[in-house]
């Protein structure tokens, strides 16, 4: 099952009717698939991956209701950075003139990654993640603009933040890997999900993994 790490309940009985009107869109060549209020506009261009390098890159994105919505995929062939050196860059770059106010790990199906929020100088608001992932960078990003309302913005930000998933089911993880991660989280240590199987978290900074399960 596919992991969020936010817990949103603007996405429940309260979600206005616009919210009939999204559609997700799959990318079958680049093994994602994504929602959008709209037809997403489709740009090949390039992405700074690193300090003074960039990539080729595929951005798709949709700004409707003092919302931009984009969806970043880079081409990482031959670049040979660490996932570590790429997250960070990409989180730093993001929040350049505002601040970090949550940057944790994510999730979802078996592909990890980062997820963050950053609130600008100017008043605007941002909700996104981010994955190395199959050679590519994946960077989803809803941003509320400055002077937005935020009761109006707020279901467009997490709604689209929350789409993205991986169609492809691969993982960027060995399995040695997920189970270290499992292990090592004992907030989760024993627990199950509805379908009795082991939780898994997004990594062992995940923040569930830093309560102490309860004694059996």
């Amino acid at each position: 099952m596919r992991s969020i790490t936010f817990v949103l309940a603007v996405l429940g009985a309260s979600a206005p009717t616009a919210a009939l009107s999204w559609q997700e869109y799959e990318y079958k060549d680049y093994g994602f698939a994504v929602a959008f209020p709209a037809a997403p506009n489709i740009e090949t261009t390039t992405h700074t991956v690193a300090d003074g390098r960039s990539v080729p890159a595929r951005v798709y994105s949709v700004r409707q209701n003092n919302v931009v919505m984009k969806m970043t995929v880079a081409d990482l062939a031959g670049t040979n950075l660490t996932e570590d050196a790429l997250l960070d860059h990409a989180i730093k770059v993001t929040a350049a003139g505002g601040k970090v106010e949550l940057n944790i790990p994510q999730r979802i199906y078996r592909v990890y990654g980062r997820a963050f929020t950053v609130k600008g100088t100017d008043g605007s608001y941002s909700m996104g993640a981010v994955f190395d992932y199959n050679k590519r960078l994946y960077q989803i990003e809803g941003k509320a603009l400055p002077g937005a309302n935020p009761s109006e913005t707020e279901f467009d930000v997490v709604r689209f933040q929350q789409s993205l998933t991986f169609t492809d089911g691969g993982t960027n993880r060995s399995e040695d890997a997920i189970r270290a991660i499992r292990e090592g989280c004992r907030g989760l240590a024993g627990a199950v999900n509805a379908a009795g199987n082991p939780v898994a978290p997004a990594g062992l900074d995940d923040p569930r993994c830093q309560v102490v399960a309860p004694e059996r």
